[in-house]
């Protein structure tokens, strides 16, 4: 009988004091006890993803302060301002009472952007070799085999959305650059025997936000340039090491300029990871599931289609996931599908939009889900 496997995005509540801490260290105050805070959380972390049921796990990013973020920390030459005034987003000018109410939300932290302005390296390993030792020892100690983890880090691209540049003379001269220095976090992870899933939202996100102006061939253009470095910074890495995450912006919102997954499909199937994650059960990206009957799923590819939404506080019904599940099942095939969540539950540490308990219902019914479609896929 086919089993759907299971795992989600990367990130997971993490700890009111741990977060306290993170920030804390955000502001340049390194609290003592922070590694230990730290360890405590991967080590809980790993073993209630285990409890739930879900197959593939990893360390919930318990040690980062947002899922891109964190890099300005582990690389030189960030030591500007991004500028954010002027950036469009015709979501907001379409829906301006919705964007003051969006702005509010911001408004609750503080999130450290800088520019590059000076040349970018790798400053250490010492942070994501720590990562991967946390990691490895919390799921030896919860029974979790090595071949079940992952561990996330952002695409150079991404990284370029959120941290501007005043420093390299073009985009492409600053994306090569992220992609030299990020290869070597890269590289440390996937030689632990830990799967490594590389976050690309800018592959759909900055369509509405940074490249707002473009039109669709255009941004096209941008993001072939994207994947393009990625799969350099990627090279030594096998494609089934490897899995990437590909959304729309996690926030709850109108997204009625987003850019459709058939408009940019070929060029995520461009990218060497194995593994695709994508936004698959909010409103607006829900129905993309049919996109895959025209676009056949290259030869080693799978799909991880978000069947639980990281943005509301519903708990869906085993049964609606099981269905989500068959749906890409019958156009790419069951043994190719691996049931997953929209986007991460605390992809910044301070801006959770689920409630703690909730996210662990929300993957105690994936998993649930996900036998429920084993089943269904065996009856016929």
């Amino acid at each position: 009988m086919t089993h759907f496997r299971t795992t989600h995005t990367g990130s997971l509540p993490r700890p009111p004091k741990l977060i306290a801490s993170l920030m804390a260290r955000e502001r340049g105050d390194m609290p003592p006890a922070i590694d230990s805070e730290i360890e405590v959380a991967v080590h809980d972390v790993v073993k209630r993803q285990a409890d739930a049921g879900i197959d593939l796990i990893d360390d919930g990013e318990m040690g980062k302060i947002g899922f891109a973020m964190y890099i300005k920390d582990r690389l030189t030459g960030f030591g500007g301002q991004t500028e954010w005034v002027g950036r469009r987003r015709p979501e907001m000018e379409d829906h301006p009472d919705f964007a003051e109410r969006f702005a509010a939300t911001l408004n609750t932290t503080v999130l450290s952007t800088p520019a590059c302005n000076a040349e970018i390296r790798m400053k250490s390993l010492d942070d994501v070799r720590a990562d991967v030792e946390r990691l490895t020892s919390a799921a030896q100690a919860a029974g979790v085999t090595l071949d079940r983890l992952f561990m996330t880090a952002p695409s150079p691209g991404v990284i370029s959305h959120f941290f501007g540049n005043v420093h390299y003379p073009s985009r492409r001269k600053y994306l090569e650059a992220l992609a030299d220095a990020m290869r070597e976090e890269y590289e440390v992870v996937a030689g632990a025997g830990i799967t490594l899933q590389v976050d690309c939202p800018d592959l759909a996100m900055s369509r509405h936000s940074v490249f707002a102006d473009l039109s669709v061939d255009e941004f096209r253009r941008e993001a072939a340039a994207n994947v393009e470095v990625l799969n350099h910074a990627l090279a030594r890495i096998p494609a089934e090491r490897l899995r990437m995450h590909v959304c729309w912006g996690n926030y709850e919102g109108p997204h009625n300029h987003d850019i459709e997954l058939k408009d940019i499909i070929d060029i995520v199937f461009s990218a060497k990871p194995a593994g695709i994650s994508l936004e698959a059960s909010n409103p607006r990206h829900g129905f993309e599931w049919e996109v895959f009957a025209d676009a056949k799923l290259p030869e080693g590819k799978y799909l991880i289609p978000g069947v639980v939404d990281s943005t509301n506080n519903y708990v869906e019904h085993p049964r609606l996931v099981a269905q989500r599940l068959l749906n890409y099942a019958r156009v790419v095939g069951p043994e190719r599908v691996v049931g997953g969540s929209d986007c991460g539950f605390g992809t910044v540490a301070t801006m959770a939009m689920v409630a703690p308990s909730i996210v662990w219902s929300k993957l105690a019914s994936l998993a649930e889900g996900a036998r429920l479609a084993s089943v269904a896929m065996a009856a016929g």
